[in-house]
């Protein structure tokens, strides 16, 4: 071989892993991207699938979806009848347990309509709020594994009082007004 060869040989050589450093660099950033977003639910869908190149696949889909979606804050009005009825929801667990827990299982969904969410089974609706909630959407799953639980005579009143406690924590996140509106509640 000779010299002008070896150097165009060399300079391909020097593109390729150019090419393959700028690959790898930009696989990483959206890992880490998909990572950030999704929180705890990255693990999850990994764990899930078996392979984190899946996992990012199915968790891209589902955020370009929800990203289509016009979700919205809720105004305060809105924000303050769904925070009584919680309230009422949570007075009744006393008296009808299995009512109040499927009452805040219903009263989660509705919320999630006036957000923006459509109103779709749970796994869809699961997988949605996952998007922009990804640190309490697995209190919501566990909220549905319990109320299952309750329906095949597997749980009792204990199990119930965690449903609760695990809508709770998903109705809390997205109870978000406007932020105007936030203002103006925080100084009333």
């Amino acid at each position: 071989m000779d010299s002008q060869t070896l150097m165009v040989v060399g300079i391909a050589v020097a593109i390729l892993i150019l090419i393959t450093a700028v690959w790898m660099y930009s696989v990483r950033q959206r890992r880490e991207r998909l990572r950030e977003r999704f929180g705890p639910e990255y693990d999850r869908t990994v764990r899930a699938v078996g392979r984190p190149d899946k996992a990012e696949s199915i968790l891209k889909k589902r955020a370009d979806r929800v990203d289509r979606f016009e979700l919205r804050p809720l105004s305060s009005a809105q924000a303050d009848e769904f925070d009584r009825e919680w309230r009422r929801v949570q007075a009744t667990f006393v008296d009808d347990p299995v009512g109040a827990a499927a009452s805040a299982d219903a009263l989660v969904a509705r919320v999630m309509v006036a957000r923006g969410y459509p109103p779709e089974d749970f796994d869809r609706r699961a997988e949605d709020v996952s998007v922009d909630h990804p640190h309490v959407v697995e209190n919501y799953r566990i909220a549905r594994e319990l109320m299952q639980r309750r329906e095949r005579g597997e749980a009792g009143t204990e199990e119930l009082r965690r449903a609760i406690v695990n809508y709770r924590a998903l109705f809390a996140d997205l109870l978000e007004v406007e932020p105007e509106e936030s203002e103006r509640r925080r100084a009333s």
